[in-house]
């Protein structure tokens, strides 16, 4: 009946369908960025972490073949509208187009409309009727980016007196290549490659850098009989909660209070972005012993970059640490490129039934040299030797508008983590969500995503609070409740101590070309206190926030973003505060499009910085802390050559009023002012 509801409505062609092209466009991640990614607190490069979320959701899924655990990963539907789409293809069959998700219960034009940018429809019958070589030969949906950028400034590191560890031995050009090709539910090939600003091409077998600095390349088929997954070269794992095997990229705490909470078990996924330390290198393989019983494996040998120890008190070959950056400008720097291997090996047995999914996740991380961490207060429980090993369990199940998710974790010889909650849809109009976490202070992991205070799951038990309700289609609240406790020290918190999180966000939509919302967002947690005695004691430092932000549209062509950002960070009797207003335009013009920003901004610190998403070419991310006093522009534009042409050039400037230098170190530039400059371009093959 649906069905016939949905031809009928198409026969009509309805305005807005019409306003809908096929095939798909790219898609924009700013319809998204507002509301899924996580608040930006810590000292961590934004830029590739998220650059992996959009590498991930630039590849289209088969409605005919997605799952839902796959739509969960999408962070666009609640419970009740995947349990809505499930149970319409289980009785309507094969999806004929994109466009038949407008009969799907519970689906409104909004849903709509950002679901397509993340799904297609495939003829999967193309599989049977050419082989594997001809179908990437003659395969449409293939493109290869070639990217370059540079900051236009001189910086310390570049000049001749610049001291021989901190000079840059490269260029200060950022080079970047990608090419992909790959069919939903069928193939995917492609490689990366990549050089830094400061770094050079070289041959150094050495050094395992074999002309770029970052080479990664990637081969997948899905769906070959028994087969259902299986991939060689380079890879990233995202099953159960994230505790032992999650991606690179983990959505934290943020204004989409209920979907982002819970992990999607999606299993292995090629790795195609640019963060050099989230990812596996090796084979990975999903077989189906029955039709319920998968089971999963993988191997994975690279190496990583680490602080060897020099100190001879310590181990001879040692590291104390590993490093995360991937930045291999400096002799400092090359010193610590590749400085020993590590094996991982993971095995997984997922049971699945109708709504039940469970299983067991076996992993092991082994490096060739041990590591021997430098004694600190806080890192006395941190990983150290050669050898880690976890085991978990995890148990899923949906019932109706709810889905329960779980997972146990043990390091063997260690501590445990247990990650467990619940999100549903009470009403049509209310979702909420509910989660419980607790880390040992020796759990002990190298690849995680679960739901943390912390960058990584360790030390720390808490309690996630998450509703959305819906008043009508003009308005609507979201927010959350984050109580949590750090059994033992932690880095800049040298006792035991408690804080909370909350958020509340009001959203006003009164048209199709307006929406509006304003956030409030409170975060409390211990700080150490340096004393006149030089002990460490510690404080509780407050950190607020506030969002007011304006999206319209004046013409299908012209749109405007205007934005306030305000904060302010209490600690040890003292309070600071930062600012920041901002104005967007976007303009489109046939094969033009234009966006633009101006950003006043000024913050009495650092601890106020504030971060707001910037557009940037397609598959690339921007999202640089604003702090200061300063004023911030740049503008983006894409011209379309061709059906197979894409050209993108940005430009972005930044003039600060409160200093004579930017940066620090080698990166230091003389005077107020940087600018950067990126050129892209697509080809599709």
């Amino acid at each position: 009946m649906n069905r016939l509801v949905f031809l009928f409505a198409l026969v009509l062609l309805p305005c807005w369908v019409l306003a809908q092209t096929y095939p798909r466009k790219d898609f924009d991640l700013q319809i998204l960025i507002d509301e899924i990614l996580a608040v930006q607190d810590e000292d961590l490069n934004y830029e590739e972490l998220y650059e992996n979320l959009a590498q991930l959701l630039s590849n289209p899924a088969d409605l005919n073949l997605i799952t839902a655990e796959q739509l969960r990963a999408l962070y666009i539907l609640n419970e009740s509208q995947i349990q809505a789409f499930i149970n319409y293809r289980a009785e309507a069959g094969r999806i004929l187009s994109v466009y038949e998700l407008q009969a799907v219960p519970g689906f409104n034009k909004d849903i709509f409309q950002r679901l397509t940018n993340f799904v297609t429809v495939v003829d999967q019958t193309i599989r049977f009727n050419r082989s594997l070589l001809q179908r990437v030969i003659s395969e449409k949906n293939n493109y290869l980016v070639l990217r370059y950028d540079r900051t236009i400034e001189d910086k310390k590191g570049y000049r001749e007196s610049a001291s021989p560890a901190s000079r840059y031995v490269g260029s200060p050009d950022r080079l970047y290549a990608r090419f992909r090709t790959s069919r939903p539910g069928d193939f995917s090939f492609g490689f990366t490659a990549e050089k830094d600003a400061g770094e050079r091409f070289v041959w150094a077998p050495n050094k395992k850098q074999y002309g770029a600095d970052f080479l990664s390349i990637h081969a997948q088929v899905l769906n070959k009989g028994k087969i259902k997954n299986l991939i060689l070269g380079d890879f990233q794992a995202q099953f159960a909660q994230g505790l032992v095997l999650g991606s690179a990229f983990g959505i934290g705490k943020n204004a989409e209070a209920v979907t982002t909470i819970r992990r999607a078990n999606i299993g292995f996924l090629p790795y195609t972005s640019l963060y050099e330390a989230g990812y596996f290198r090796g084979g990975a393989v999903s077989y189906s012993l029955t039709k319920r019983l998968v089971i999963h494996g993988m191997f994975s040998s690279r190496w990583r970059d680490g602080n060897a120890v020099q100190d001879s008190t310590f181990e001879t070959g040692s590291v104390s640490s590993l490093t995360y950056t991937g930045l291999h400008r400096t002799s400092n720097e090359i010193e610590k490129q590749n400085t020993l291997q590590e094996q991982n090996i993971a095995g997984v047995i997922n049971y699945k039934y109708k709504s039940l999914d469970a299983g067991v996740i076996f992993h092991q991380t082994i490096f060739n040299v041990p590591i021997i961490r430098t004694p600190t207060p806080y890192n006395q429980y941190y990983f150290q030797g050669s050898q880690n090993t976890n085991a978990s369990l995890f148990l899923n199940y949906a019932y109706k508008n709810f889905s329960f998710f779980s997972e146990v974790a043990k390091t063997i010889g260690e501590g445990m983590g247990i990650a467990t909650g619940i999100i549903g849809s009470l009403t049509s109009s209310l979702d909420v969500a509910l989660h419980f976490r607790k880390y040992d202070r020796d759990f002990q992991t190298f690849y995680s995503n679960a739901l943390a205070e912390s960058s990584t799951p360790q030390n720390e038990s808490g309690m996630y609070w998450g509703w959305k309700y819906q008043f009508n289609k003009k308005y609507s609240f979201s927010g959350y409740l984050d109580l949590f406790k750090f059994p033992w020290l932690r880095f800049r918190s040298y006792s035991p101590s408690q804080g909370s999180e909350w958020l509340f966000r009001f959203n006003y939509k009164p048209s199709k070309g307006v929406y509006l919302f304003a956030q409030a967002r409170e975060e409390s947690k211990a700080r150490n206190l340096s004393t006149d005695t030089n002990l460490y004691q510690t404080g509780v430092g407050i950190k607020r926030s506030y969002w007011i932000n304006v999206d319209y549209v004046i013409t299908p062509q012209l749109s405007f973003k205007t934005r306030a950002q305000f904060s302010s960070f209490k600690f040890g009797g003292n309070t600071t505060q930062g600012m920041m207003i901002l104005q967007d335009v976007t303009w489109s013009y046939h094969k033009f499009s234009v966006s633009g920003r101006y950003a006043l901004f000024d913050t009495d610190d650092y601890d106020n910085r504030l971060y707001i998403y910037e557009r940037d070419v397609w598959l690339a991310f921007s999202f640089p802390a604003y702090s200061g006093v300063g004023v911030r522009n740049y503008v983006l534009v894409q011209y379309t050559v061709s059906k197979k042409i894409d050209l993108w050039f940005r430009w972005a400037h930044v003039r600060y009023t409160d200093r004579e230098t930017i940066g620090s170190g080698s990166e230091t530039i003389n005077g107020n002012t940087r600018n950067d400059l990126k050129l892209q371009a697509r080809i599709r093959i």
